[in-house]
């Protein structure tokens, strides 16, 4: 039998699709609906350990990422896919290579980051709004923007890195890291200890009195490899090549780098697979820079 009002739903239906498409355009729809398959790719990357696969997918990709983006401009989370995708693309292939394009790479990972940042509320200048004021106004971000701060600070500090001889990009750090230092208080887990990795380099990477503090980077890097329970290999590889290093502690530089090549690739968990790749091949090539060093 027929609901009385089974005749009055096609109208209902029908305005409701109108109203979904007039704030929705055909593109978002589409890009939207393809978000699942877009979140596989993502963890199918995150699995891959033949690097020479991965140099070759990704930069469609991260294409395909753009494309999605211009379509739907307002999606947050497709942005922060972007930056960490052009955050890992710029450092597992492009970084030693040719540091010029891998700035140029950082800095757009660092755009969509904030744009992300952007989407979430977060409306401060992050570049122009006096320090203490942008360290007080961060006190108000919540855990729901931990991604786009994290990814924000990652990708602005390796962009700032690559730029060393520009006082302006330097004077910048600080901005950078008063953004991972609220991550820090919000998520000290998030990313396997990613907040703690960026204070263990920031601290290990510089001489005391250019504000740099071993005692507080070995700290940061202690924590992360408790978060991760030691399997996140790239903790390993950094401590090395910025706390190690700027120790001069050889010893302690190869034995960390040698380590980090016998850990045998079927013990990497899925989701640390492609990092982990990567980390032993940047520990591969800095035991050729040791005699260099030390």
């Amino acid at each position: 039998m027929k609901s009385p009002h089974s005749g009055r739903r096609g109208p209902y239906l029908l305005l409701s699709a109108l109203l979904l498409l007039g704030g929705c355009s055909m593109n978002q729809l589409v890009v939207r609906s393809s978000m699942g398959l877009m979140e596989q790719s993502i963890r199918a990357m995150h699995r891959e350990t033949d690097l020479e696969l991965a140099r070759a997918a990704m930069p469609a990709n991260l294409k395909m990422l753009e494309g999605m983006i211009a379509a739907d401009p307002g999606n947050a989370r497709l942005q922060l896919y972007a930056a960490e995708g052009y955050y890992g693309y710029s450092f597992a292939f492009v970084e030693r290579s040719d540091p010029q394009r891998a700035a140029g790479l950082y800095a757009r990972c660092r755009d969509y980051a904030a744009g992300a940042l952007e989407r979430t509320g977060f409306t401060h200048d992050l570049t122009d709004t006096p320090l203490r004021e942008l360290e007080s106004a961060l006190q108000q971000a919540g855990a729901a923007q931990v991604p786009a701060l994290f990814w924000t600070a990652s990708c602005w500090a390796k962009h700032i890195d690559l730029n060393r001889d520009d006082p302006r990009s330097i004077a910048r750090l600080g901005r950078a890291a008063a953004l991972m230092q609220r991550v820090l208080e919000l998520d000290p887990d998030y990313y396997h200890g990613g907040p703690h990795l960026f204070f263990g380099v920031y601290y290990g990477s510089r001489p005391p009195m250019l504000g740099g503090d071993p005692g507080r980077a070995q700290e940061h890097f202690s924590a992360a490899r408790a978060v991760s329970g030691g399997r996140m290999l790239l903790g390993e590889v950094l401590q090395a090549e910025f706390l190690d290093r700027q120790r001069m502690d050889r010893e302690a530089f190869h034995e960390r780098l040698s380590g980090v090549l016998n850990t045998a690739v079927a013990d990497d968990p899925a989701p640390l697979a492609f990092a982990n790749q990567v980390a032993r091949e940047r520990a591969r090539w800095l035991l050729t820079q040791e005699d260099a060093w030390f």
